[in-house]
Parts: structure tokens; C-alpha cells; sequence
């Protein structure tokens, strides 16, 4: 069974592993991360601040995991109340479990978290132009393209364009009242 649960400090070594184990994956899409990334007191630190960002509503991190194992990650960043109501989305799988449709069922799950029990309105989503997985689970939950921006990333010495998404709650937009 897939479940979708929020970032928690007793994650940390399943979600160093992880990490360690796609980092080469990973970096196909990404640039490199700086080699302290790796080491459990970095993740530890990164989930502290997950957990205070959360706190503040200012962002929201979530684990993917398939019985126990860690198979991807998904971020609601940036998060901006005031006005626009709205979020960035962020997410990836491992390699191993790429193709089985489990990031398509992943952000259908956020998305309901974002709606119903965040409030918000509006996720965006910039995906590079050349990564059609990416690009199709974002059109199969919802979201259409905005825009395109033309050599926007570097990434090993060559230059990417970016694909610009938005999904919207599909309802009247509503204040968000931060739990007590």
C-alpha cells in the first residue's frame, strides 16, 4: 500500500539511504548536491527544518513509502498566503520505481492534503522541458502549462529549458485557519 506521510525525524536514515541509493538518478535532473547532503546529521538538520517550516506554514515536506521503504518525496515550498494562496511542488521517485504510476497517485494525495486540509488554491510546478515523466503525472492530476522559459537551468555544462505548470483547487478560494 502506498502512503503518503509527512516528513518526521525518525525518517532520517530511511530517507539518507534513499537518497544515497538514487543520488546518481537523481543527478541525471538535478545538479549534484554538495557532499554534506549525505551524511545523517545534514538530513537531520534538513528535517528539523522541515518540521519548522511546517510550523509556520511556510512549507510542507512529505515521504512516500511503500510498506516501510522510502520510494520518493514530494514538497510543497514557498507556500504564500497572503493574496495568492498558493504553493511550489516539488517531488521525485526513486529510480527503481519509476513507471508503476505511484507519483501519479503520490501528488493526487497532496493535492487533496493541499485542498482540503491546507486550503490552497493554486500549486505550481516548473519541470524541465525534456523530462516527459514529470510532465505527464503533473497532466494527469490536473495541472496546465503556463509558459516556457528558454535556457533557464544549466545542468552539466548544457542549458535547459523549463516547462511552467498551475494547478488550481477547482473551488472558490477559501482563508486557511492555521490549527491551534
Amino acid at each position: 500500500m502506498l502512503n503518503l506521510q509527512p516528513l518526521m525525524r525518525g525518517d532520517a536514515a530511511a530517507l539518507l539511504a534513499f537518497e544515497l541509493e538514487n543520488r546518481a538518478y537523481f543527478e541525471r535532473w538535478i545538479n549534484p548536491r554538495e557532499p554534506d547532503f549525505y551524511a545523517l546529521a545534514e538530513v537531520q538538520a534538513s528535517i528539523a527544518e522541515a518540521e519548522q517550516a511546517r510550523a509556520a506554514d511556510s512549507a510542507y515536506a512529505y515521504v512516500l513509502k511503500l510498506r516501510d521503504e522510502i520510494v520518493g518525496r514530494i514538497n510543497l515550498r514557498h507556500v504564500e498566503r497572503r493574496f495568492f494562496n498558493k504553493a511550489m511542488l516539488g517531488y521525485r521517485m526513486s529510480a527503481a520505481h519509476q513507471g508503476r504510476g505511484h507519483a501519479t497517485r503520490a501528488l493526487a494525495m497532496v493535492l487533496e492534503e493541499a485542498r482540503t486540509r491546507l486550503g490552497l488554491w493554486r500549486i505550481e510546478a516548473e519541470v524541465r522541458a525534456d523530462n516527459i515523466g514529470s510532465s505527464r503525472v503533473l497532466l494527469r492530476n490536473g495541472f496546465r502549462e503556463f509558459g516556457r522559459a528558454t535556457r533557464a537551468i544549466e545542468l552539466a555544462g548544457a542549458w535547459h529549458d523549463l516547462l511552467y505548470y498551475e494547478w488550481h483547487a477547482g473551488a472558490a478560494p477559501r482563508r486557511f485557519e492555521p490549527a491551534a
